[in-house]
């Protein structure tokens, strides 16, 4: 293969690379976005938000579009289609990232004037810290390769759900002692799994750098802490 065709190869892999880092600034943005909307019941932030989604999309496609014509005519090897396959599969985890990102600012809509308890919103800011983290922190490890760091994003998915399952009583008991608050609930409950669910595709993230890096999968059972069932939250509010 001469100078000019690896060069070549070694500039559409980076290219790719590029794109989900692309995507990943997006979505990070996108989710911080929505939680500062949630918190301030900024509905113009909100907006914004759920017409961006469609940016996060449009990458999402033209990525996936540039490793299927990457594997066509390159018919790549080992580690370079270790890196393709991770690229797409880290891609359609950020894209679910960001539809997720625009249902919380949908939520904001649907609040729109409604009293949210201080409480709660502390318990949103917690999930939401930790959400964040995880996305950025699983992101560095994309770019930097590090399996270390994808490592620790992996294992503190529990930390996560923990606090999900937490926001998730707490809920539940403000709307089985008040009918009144079963709407508001409802709507932060949906906001709050959408955020620990965010927290699975970074873990999903990480486990596709360490086999990107590695060539191997993670083992074990992936560590998780939620006890809560959105069913129960679902038959409380009929």
């Amino acid at each position: 293969m001469s100078d000019h065709i690896v060069t070549s190869y070694d500039n559409e892999l980076r290219d790719l690379a590029v794109r989900i880092t692309q995507m990943g600034g997006m979505c990070e943005k996108s989710l911080t976005d929505a939680i500062m909307a949630l918190k301030k019941q900024d509905t113009e932030l909100a907006l914004t938000v759920i017409d961006e989604d469609e940016a996060i999309d449009e990458l999402e496609r033209a990525a996936e579009e540039h490793a299927v014509q990457m594997i066509a005519r390159r018919q790549p090897m080992a580690n370079d289609l270790r890196e393709i396959v991770a690229a797409v599969k880290i891609a359609a985890d950020l894209e679910r990232i960001g539809d997720l990102a625009k249902n919380i600012a949908k939520r904001v809509m649907a609040l729109q004037d409604q009293v949210q308890p201080a409480r709660i919103i502390h318990g949103i800011d917690h999930i939401s810290d930790i959400a964040l983290q995880q996305l950025k922190d699983v992101l560095d490890a994309y770019t930097s390769r590090d399996t270390e760091k994808a490592g620790i994003v992996w294992h503190r998915d529990s930390a996560l759900d923990a606090v999900y399952t937490s926001i998730f009583r707490e809920l539940l008991t403000y709307m089985m002692e008040d009918p009144r608050n079963i709407t508001l609930c409802t709507h932060l409950l949906f906001a709050a799994k959408n955020i620990e669910r965010i927290g699975d595709h970074a873990t999903n993230i990480a486990e596709n750098i360490h086999f990107l890096v590695t060539g191997e999968t993670l083992t074990g059972e992936r560590p998780k802490d939620d006890a809560s069932s959105l069913a129960v939250a679902t038959e409380v509010a009929k």
